[in-house]
């Protein structure tokens, strides 16, 4: 699944491709992907006509800014958008066209059709679900030390587990939390109110500083993963645990272990992370 690095630069590219455009139709061909309203033939008709003004980003959520509505996207595991010309065959992997008066169309393609859009008045997409419940960004100034230890003073679940955990802290996932903990020198088992304040103060160091690496190189490109232009992530390449099982640790050469970790496939090294 994108996290934050990898959401964050699909929103760059494709603010690139279709700012200032305007929606003629929209056609759905996966209704079961529109979750708001729940008819896929409102979702298309409120579209039209409507100019996209700029793209932003919640969590791991795609928010395009319209002149009415706000459309909250989820890429899930395999969702991607690409502009196409209008006369490019879509094929069989694509489940939503947007098309745009300069004859151009955005396209949405899920193999897996996980993804999902939420259409809602603007100004209200923060008030309902998917939005509402999120916790603080990363990079925001609400993110501060103190916060995040009030959040793992109060919780017995391993660290990771909590970090994971999206009311709380908004963006990572399996990657970067494997690599935040690594860097930070923390077992993902370990309870988070068992974590000393130093390491804490470390962890926020490091989760803060792994995703803004992550985002200047594109994120990471793990399987499937591309930006809007076709383009993947160079991150994987400066990984340190995630995706490198029995490679050596590139701080002790110990090889680097899989284990499971909140129902979650997980990596570490067992020297550094003791």
């Amino acid at each position: 699944m994108p996290e934050l690095p990898e959401v964050e630069t699909v929103r760059r590219t494709l603010e690139q491709l279709v700012l200032g455009k305007t929606i003629r139709t929209v056609e759905v061909r996966w209704p079961k992907m529109i979750k708001r309203p729940d008819d896929a033939h409102i979702f298309s008709s409120k579209l039209q006509g409507e100019t996209i003004h700029s793209v932003g980003r919640r969590g791991k959520f795609l928010l395009f800014y319209l002149d009415h509505y706000t459309l909250v996207s989820h890429l899930r595991m395999e969702g991607r958008y690409g502009l196409y010309s209008k006369e490019e065959p879509a094929d069989k992997h694509t489940h939503v066209l947007i098309s745009f008066t300069d004859e151009t169309e955005l396209r949405y393609r899920d193999v897996r059709k996980f993804g999902t859009m939420h259409l809602f008045n603007k100004g209200e997409e923060l008030l309902s679900l998917p939005l509402s419940q999120l916790g603080p960004e990363p990079f925001s100034e609400e993110f501060t030390v103190d916060y995040l230890k009030s959040v793992l003073k109060q919780s017995e679940r391993p660290i990771k587990a909590l970090l994971l955990d999206q009311t709380k802290l908004v963006g990572l996932g399996n990657i970067y939390v494997d690599e935040a903990l690594f860097r930070s020198g923390i077992h993902p088992s370990r309870k988070a109110n068992r974590i000393k304040n130093k390491e804490i103060e470390k962890l926020h160091h490091e989760i803060v500083d792994t995703l803004q690496e992550a985002v200047d190189q594109g994120g990471s490109t793990i399987r499937s993963y591309v930006n809007s232009q076709g383009q993947i992530g160079m991150f994987q390449q400066q990984l340190y645990v995630y995706g490198r099982k029995g490679e050596e640790c590139r701080h002790c050469g110990r090889p680097i272990e899989k284990l499971v970790v909140a129902g979650r496939g997980t990596h570490i090294c067992s020297a550094c992370q003791a």
